[in-house]
């Protein structure tokens, strides 16, 4: 009983590994497109490129705070040194 769980135990663990594993065709399959595929496939890029030149150009940034931020950064002032503390000279 101990082995057949402990089997199950492996393979459990072993299953996510393995679909993990890329699948890679090393053969891949050599087919000649016809004239009519070659064709359609012009059509379809045409009609790509002519969608992409219809989107328009990204405006300005809209940015809700850029108003508000000074552009220039800001100077921090010397912190004025403490004397210290617990000290009894007068």
């Amino acid at each position: 009983m101990r082995m057949l769980s402990a089997a199950a135990v492996v393979v459990l663990l072993t299953a996510p590994a393995y679909a993990q594993t890329p699948n890679i065709n090393l053969i891949p399959e050599l087919t000649s497109r016809s004239p009519e595929e070659k064709e359609a496939d012009a059509i379809k890029d045409k009609a790509y490129k002519d969608s992409l030149r219809k989107i328009p150009d990204a405006k300005a940034s809209s940015d809700p705070w850029g108003t508000v931020r000074s552009t220039d950064t800001p100077k921090t002032a010397a912190a004025p040194k403490k004397n210290k503390t617990g000290s009894n000279s007068q």
